[in-house]
């Protein structure tokens, strides 16, 4: 099968290469490189880099899109497409979350920080409008309470390369079916989404900072990322902080460096 491939992230790097094993990639199309960092140095995403290395052709303006394959495949490539591209072939679009729960750009992240002890991958053939297509295959995993972003993008990836890999060995075997229930939209994230506030519960900032991968607050006017935490209980223990212009510590150390003084959250 001829196949066009849209992407960006770590995570679907290994569905594109399991894909590019069995069948011929056309095109690689990605976000293009862009500054990144203190150093702001331009970076290629992880699928930019992957295609590279197999010597495939690599893409950044769907408007340039001009292209005949017999299947387009997208997964957390994060543009709109345009008809260029969805009236050039059949369009599958992997969606990690239980549609149409979790529409846009931010499932994982969204199901983590709501507490959800549960979610899935979708397989779904892909409309103008966002997320709105018809289901094609959907399965189901857990979230376990210390899952973060990271891992369950890992649990994505494995689930989302056995499902696209099935499905394109014989797409006529699966029937499309609308999606049903109530839609929810999730937004994209930024820094001021980091922010934890105190007089949250522990499990709620818990869930901020492994769906995050940081929590932003000041401990006795100390600007700090609370990189990791765990629940004891009903208590939230800090693991992981990193004092700004610092590098990671363990909690302990950081408490030590205040020499004994009270520890005082958000001031």
């Amino acid at each position: 099968m001829n196949v066009v491939l849209m992407g960006t992230p770590d995570f679907v790097v290994p569905i594109f290469d399991a894909i590019a094993v069995r069948h011929n990639v056309v095109a690689v199309f990605t976000r293009a490189p862009k500054p990144v960092g203190r150093k702001h140095i331009v970076t290629k995403s992880p699928v930019h880099v992957w295609a590279e290395s197999r010597g495939l052709s690599v893409y950044h303006k769907p408007a340039e899109y001009n292209f005949a394959p017999d299947m387009v495949f997208v997964a957390a490539y994060g543009a709109i497409l345009r008809d260029n591209v969805l009236n050039s072939a059949p369009c599958v679009n992997l969606h990690p979350s239980l549609l149409p729960l979790y529409r846009g750009p931010s499932p994982i992240i969204t199901a983590i920080k709501n507490g959800d002890t549960e979610s899935g991958v979708c397989l779904m053939k892909m409309v103008a409008e966002l997320d709105a297509g018809d289901i094609l295959m959907c399965r189901k995993f857990d979230i376990d309470i210390d899952d973060t972003n990271d891992t369950v993008e890992q649990k994505v990836s494995k689930i989302g390369k056995d499902m696209i890999l099935e499905y394109m060995e014989n797409p006529e075997k699966y029937r499309a079916v609308p999606q049903s229930g109530k839609i929810v939209y999730t937004a994209k994230t930024g820094v001021y989404d980091e922010m934890i506030d105190w007089r949250k519960s522990p499990i709620e900032i818990h869930n901020l900072v492994r769906a995050l991968g940081a929590g932003r607050t000041k401990i006795n006017g100390i600007d700090v990322k609370i990189l990791k935490t765990k629940m004891n209980g009903d208590r939230l223990e800090i693991l992981t902080i990193q004092p700004v212009g610092k590098k990671p510590m363990d909690w302990k150390s950081f408490v030590n460096g205040l020499r004994g003084a009270e520890i005082k959250y958000g001031e």
